[in-house]
């Protein structure tokens, strides 16, 4: 979907870094972490529902 190269990323996460500032990061890195979490357990419960 997305083909993201080196460069591209280091300009992604310099944009994050202005936007949020260094101190903000680990919290907001944590909170997507999390979120990704709870996302791939509905997706896998959800298919689990399908499946039987």
């Amino acid at each position: 979907m997305f083909n993201f190269g080196g460069q591209e990323m280091i300009v992604i996460f310099l944009i994050v870094l202005l936007l949020f500032g260094a101190k903000k990061l680990p919290e907001l890195a944590r909170g997507v972490g999390k979120s990704m979490g709870e996302f791939k357990k509905a997706r896998n419960d959800f298919e689990n529902e399908i499946k039987g």
